[in-house]
């Protein structure tokens, strides 16, 4: 394969790449996890009227706004908005005072529709006024179907790789506030400071999620939603097509790839240097120095980058004098873009290291030292002899380092932050995005990840295959 065709087929490689990112499906919304106060349960007990269905849900003919925050069917009069999951409540005492695990709703009580998920069960409540106004039947199967099909296609958006509401076997319907079951007693619309909760608490008044609670329970998640008639709620169609990836990419944050090229072009130029003169260096001491500076030079590739990061972030922090030094005259190491530089020049320099040092022992010692009978000085011989006769791993050690700093992410992360625009590189995006359910960012930034990847391991490819051939005419 020679170079031209090469580049062609990288160029359309990358090009599907990208495609294949962008093409899956669009419309996942952060995920609401925020956490609130809580107010005092309402101690009334009113009869549920709750009922148990099976874990087949049908969402066939449910539509998706493109937002991820909007559905409606064909099946149904009306449909919901304003969708929202919250991974995570509180069991934090307020003012004082336990009052359950709580969930902040984000709505007006009595606007919004509330479902709670436990280990193998849905509690779902509508406020009996919206029930009312819009037909919702929650003890008909008609009724529970169409709530359950579009929370089901809502919350498939939001789950973020966590437990999905479609997996849950038995769904209970209430418009009660307060509902029972067994020892659990959901709390739905509570108010408190203007702020509207749902708690999950004992029937005793007992904390559930203590773990020797004989009645322990603690709640997977909440979803959020408020129904409205069809017409009241707006529908943004998905783009498809070519129209997709165009609207995909216009509205894409591409300050990763800015701060990732950043960081690794800066980097690149600090491993570069500093692998060669340790290289060298070590080619002429004795060889007990030489195994200890080797172990000292090379143990960055061995350990975990967390463990990098950590002790980076000790060096560079309030707790040393380096650290301090720089802080003091106003350019902190930690949390900031030198901050990334540094964590992927130490992860990235033994790569460099490594294959500067094994080029260098690979040379014919008689044809340094004849050079240096001819009166060459130290400096000239590494310029003249060593690094054009090395060039071949030299490079391809370069291009390795580069791809190993611009896949950093531990130690960027411990070190630097996830600052947007600043210290966020294209690894963590994608962690953060994946984990804020924007699921097809983070397939996007994996396929360049991917891209990059693919061109570094071909050109040493390519590079390695010209050398043999080099050598070859020249045995020849």
């Amino acid at each position: 394969m020679d170079m031209h065709k090469a580049k062609t087929l990288l160029a359309r490689l990358a090009a599907a790449a990208i495609a294949l990112s962008v093409a899956i499906p669009f419309g996942v919304a952060f995920a609401d996890d925020a956490l609130g106060d809580v107010d005092t349960p309402n101690a009334s007990s009113a009869a549920s009227n709750a009922a148990a269905s099976d874990s087949s849900v049908d969402t066939t003919g449910v539509t998706i706004s493109k937002n991820g925050d909007a559905a409606e069917s064909e099946n149904s009069s009306f449909a919901i908005g304003d969708f929202s999951r919250a991974q995570k409540g509180t069991n934090r005492d307020i003012d004082g005072e336990y009052h359950g695990y709580s969930y902040l709703v984000g709505h007006d009580a009595g606007t919004c529709a509330q479902l709670v998920a436990g280990d193998d069960y849905v509690v779902a409540y509508v406020p009996e006024k919206i029930a009312k106004d819009l037909d919702i039947d929650l003890t008909s199967p008609a009724g529970q179907a169409s709530l359950k099909a579009m929370f089901v296609a809502l919350d498939a958006g939001q789950a973020a790789g966590s437990r999905a509401l479609s997996s849950f076997d038995t769904w209970y319907f209430t418009s009660d506030k307060v509902f029972e079951e067994g020892a659990v007693r959901f709390e739905f619309d509570q108010e408190v400071s203007g702020k509207t909760y749902v708690f999950v608490i004992g029937v005793d008044g007992s904390d559930l999620t203590d773990s020797e609670n004989e009645n322990y329970f603690k709640p997977s998640f909440a979803d959020f939603g408020c129904p409205a008639q069809k017409g009241d709620v707006v529908i943004e169609e998905q783009a498809t097509g070519f129209a997709a990836i165009g609207e995909f990419l216009s509205n894409l944050d591409w300050s990763p790839l800015w701060v990732s090229l950043r960081t690794t072009g800066i980097a690149i130029v600090f491993i570069f240097v500093l692998g060669l003169v340790a290289a060298y260096f070590c080619l002429n001491i004795s060889p007990r120095a030489k195994n200890i500076c080797d172990v000292i030079f090379t143990i960055p590739m061995v350990l975990p980058p967390t463990v990098c990061g950590f002790l980076l972030l000790y060096l560079c922090g309030r707790n040393t004098a380096f650290g301090q030094f720089w802080i003091d005259v106003g350019f902190p190491l930690i949390f900031s873009p030198a901050a990334c530089v540094i964590a992927a020049v130490v992860v990235a320099f033994p790569l460099m290291y490594r294959n500067a040092l094994g080029a260098f022992e690979s040379l014919d010692a008689n044809m340094l030292d004849a050079a240096r009978t001819l009166g060459w000085s130290n400096a000239k011989i590494f310029v003249r002899l060593m690094l054009p006769l090395s060039w071949s791993s030299i490079a391809a050690g370069a291009v390795l380092s580069f791809a190993r700093a611009l896949g950093e992410f531990g130690a960027t992360l411990f070190l630097a932050g996830n600052y947007l625009g600043v210290t966020r590189t294209i690894p963590i995006a994608i962690y953060f995005e994946w984990m804020n359910g924007n699921d097809s960012v983070a397939w996007f930034w994996t396929a360049v990840i991917i891209a990059f990847s693919f061109v570094v391991i071909l050109f040493i490819n390519l590079w390695s295959s010209r050398t043999t051939k080099y050598r070859k005419r020249e045995g020849n």
